[in-house]
């Protein structure tokens, strides 16, 4: 709407709030941003009649704002339609440099969140194994390696990638800030399988179309590992990616091949179109031989979890209660919503083999998603390790009313940074408390001392 000369702006948005929750502060900034275009400033005033806190109003406007700024069109001859230049929040009075942080902080979020986007809505052709390796060699503040599966002895991925005319790859990602404890030590291990044919069980056409997405778990990792060391939090992490396509030809692996893993147990695999705990198992493997303490892996997994949850939350199994509790806790806090779900021992027997020491997939018509997080934990290792079955939110068929839109959501970049600064935070509380209680324990010694030279 048009305003008067008594307001320095040249029009006035109405957004709609669908509800008085941060979620639909949110998806009012997604909105007035993509509704607002031709480029120049955008001014959110906050509004201190809603029942939000001012720093939560400021988090969800500033991060709706970059989220429904994102173009997934890049691949378009025509030109890009001009965005918002600047997006300045009005209003807060009190404690500026307090909301200045966490704006900063939601916007990097949510910026590399549209990373991990952009990657997973981008064409196979273009997001190769070797095309997701020179993404993450551009990450600032991450150093990068890149492994042949073959030469490293990581058979189970030279496997599944071996039909390719794209090379699989081990990506490894380390950021090590100065001055980090040696313990813990974070690994993230995101699936990348960068298209997904199927293998020799060759998926539907209605299916096969969306394949370019079963990269989404790998392009989440990276996106945190840049979130992580823009926002450099003091914690070593290491980002481990296997990424290869699962094609069909002369090399790909056969139904009832047996694969040998990097951890040394056998594979039959059952289901050649079951590939990503394949390549998973390898990866897991990788992560704790570097040292992980704590471990998270992503994956679009089964399309089972996707059937039982939709399209809004991924399932989290664990062999850790507490480590589960922290992960779903930390994904829910900022969007990436999660659900626990359960991994009894018993599941392991479905996947007992014959001829193997155990097969990809159990053959019953039940259990899927369980009994594909029961063959991972065969190469979790020791240590807390959560695996984040996420292949309902990562690639939207519809908008579901929220900053994302249709598309690729970027799902699992703003838990694993919300984990890592939780984490993060809770080391500095305990350096403060030894720190206190040492600075006691002196001052009693000091005392004593005191004591004694008096008499």
């Amino acid at each position: 709407m048009p305003v008067t000369r008594e307001v320095r702006a040249r029009s006035i948005a109405l957004v709609k709030l669908e509800g008085a929750e941060a979620g639909d502060l949110q998806l009012a900034a997604a909105r007035a941003v993509r509704a607002h275009g031709g480029g120049g400033t955008l001014a959110w005033a906050l509004d201190e009649t809603l029942p939000i806190a001012t720093y939560r109003q400021v988090s969800a406007v500033v991060e709706g704002a970059v989220l429904g700024g994102y173009d997934p069109g890049r691949w378009k001859s025509s030109a890009p339609r001009p965005g918002v230049d600047r997006f300045v929040v009005c209003g807060a009075d009190q404690d500026e440099e307090r909301l200045r942080g966490l704006a900063k902080h939601a916007e990097l979020t949510a910026r590399w969140t549209n990373v991990a986007r952009e990657l997973v809505d981008g064409p196979p052709n273009f997001v190769t194994p070797a095309g997701l390796a020179e993404r993450a060699a551009s990450l600032p503040g991450v150093s990068v390696e890149v492994i042949d599966p073959a030469a490293a002895g990581l058979r189970a991925l030279a496997a599944v990638g071996g039909a390719s005319a794209q090379a699989p790859k081990l990506i490894v990602l380390r950021y090590e800030p100065a001055g980090a404890p040696e313990r813990p030590l974070l690994a993230f291990v995101g699936k990348a399988v960068t298209f997904d044919a199927g293998g020799y069980f060759l998926k539907a056409q209605s299916d096969i179309v969306r394949q370019k997405g079963d990269m989404a778990g790998g392009a989440a990792v990276l996106g945190a590992l840049g979130a992580i060391a823009e926002l450099e939090l003091p914690l070593t992490v290491i980002g481990v990616i296997p990424a290869c396509e699962n094609m069909v030809g002369a090399d790909a692996i056969r139904p009832t091949d047996v694969v040998t893993t990097a951890a040394g147990l056998t594979v039959e695999v059952t289901n050649p179109d079951a590939e990503g705990r394949l390549i998973l198992a390898d990866a897991l493997w990788y992560a704790r031989r570097k040292g992980a303490t704590h471990v998270i892996d992503l994956a679009t997994l089964t399309g089972a979890m996707r059937a039982g949850m939709g399209d809004l939350y991924g399932g989290v199994f664990s062999n850790d209660k507490s480590w589960s509790d922290a992960v779903v806790a930390a994904g829910n806090a900022v969007g990436d919503l999660a659900w626990a779900w359960p991994l009894h021992p018993r599941y392991r027997r479905l996947l007992e083999s014959r001829v193997a020491d155990l097969r990809n997939t159990s053959g019953r018509p039940y259990g899927y998603p369980i009994t594909a997080a029961a063959f991972l934990e065969h190469f979790a290792g020791e240590g807390p390790w959560a695996h984040v079955d996420m292949l309902g939110p990562a690639l939207l068929d519809d908008d579901r009313g929220d900053a994302l839109g249709a598309g690729a959501s970027g799902y699992g970049v703003r838990m694993l940074v919300e984990i890592t600064s939780r984490m993060a935070a809770a080391l500095r509380r305990g350096a403060h408390e030894a720190a206190r209680q040492a600075g006691a324990r002196s001052m009693q010694s000091f005392n004593r001392k005191q004591e004694s030279d008096d008499d």
